[in-house]
């Protein structure tokens, strides 16, 4: 115990013993300066000093522009680049995702494509065990009135879903008889009109014409899409006057009827259809062809 109690009084006598540091005249020997201090100064100082560097240090990096050049941080403006190519790839993104949607309708068009909803086995066997009393469903007078008043509104109605005043007034493409109506049932999602050679084709409502092109099981195709995101469909055209991006007026000319040299040649027909978000509607609801 008393020789670590001795040598703890001698390290705490060099810590504390007093020197001077001198600084003489190389040539005369004169005395220019001195500082009295100890060892337990120099270590504050050394302390103090190895702290303030620190902070300095980790003052520049983190807060001014010098942090740039050391190699592992990214710099303000590359951050920034960086931070408005994710927010337009994200942008780009989405409008590639309605580009597809918007797409895929222009392909049921073009296709006839149309989901048809499934009937459920079990619900009908139900309805045919059900014992009803016809009595009870039969319509009273007012509601017979009242059926009879709501099928002449919805006759000109371009949707079943729609208001009993349209937007815009559709005209009829071309004058002629009808040789297909429109039936889901067998798939015929369009109106098939009997005409005569270069029989003008002309546009239902003023809108952009969005495919204008031969194929070969149609012929030559004209799709425009108007407001309200409705599409119309004239197919088996012999010849087209409107190209891919040209806008057009109601009832401007577009296409011109004829032989459409098809696999099914049909002779001088239209196919006409009408589209609304992805599904087809019937024409002769709001469009007199006759």
């Amino acid at each position: 115990m008393a020789n670590k109690r001795l040598k703890r009084q001698l390290l705490l006598r060099k810590l504390f013993n007093k020197r001077r540091l001198v600084i003489l005249n190389e040539d005369t020997f004169e005395e220019t300066f001195s500082l009295k201090l100890n060892l337990m100064n120099v270590f504050v100082v050394a302390t103090v000093g190895a702290i303030l560097i620190i902070f300095v240090t980790t003052y520049i990096i983190a807060f001014t522009p010098l942090r740039e050049y050391i190699p592992g941080y990214a710099s303000t403006k590359l951050k920034q680049e960086a931070l408005e190519m994710a927010i337009k790839s994200d942008s780009l993104e989405k409008s590639v995702k309605i580009n597809n949607a918007y797409i895929a309708s222009i392909k049921k068009v073009l296709t006839g494509d149309l989901e048809y909803a499934k009937l459920n086995k079990d619900s009908i066997k139900a309805l045919d065990a059900a014992e009803l009393d016809l009595s009870e469903l039969a319509p009273t007078d007012k509601e017979t009135e009242l059926r009879e008043q709501v099928i002449k509104e919805d006759k000109y109605n371009v949707f079943e879903s729609s208001k009993p005043k349209v937007s815009f007034v559709l005209f009829p493409p071309a004058q002629g008889s009808i040789l297909q109506k429109y039936n889901v049932g067998n798939k015929h999602l369009a109106v098939t009109i009997a005409l005569t050679d270069n029989t003008p084709i002309k546009a239902v409502a003023a809108g952009t014409i969005i495919f204008s092109d031969w194929t070969p099981s149609s012929g030559y195709v004209v799709i425009v899409r108007h407001k309200d995101d409705i599409l119309s469909a004239y197919k088996n055209a012999a010849s087209v006057t409107k190209k891919q991006g040209n806008t057009v007026k109601s009832g401007e000319v577009i296409a011109l009827a004829g032989n459409a040299n098809t696999v099914q040649n049909s002779g001088a027909t239209l196919h006409f259809e009408l589209w609304k978000d992805g599904f087809p509607i019937d024409p002769t609801q709001f469009i007199n062809f006759n």
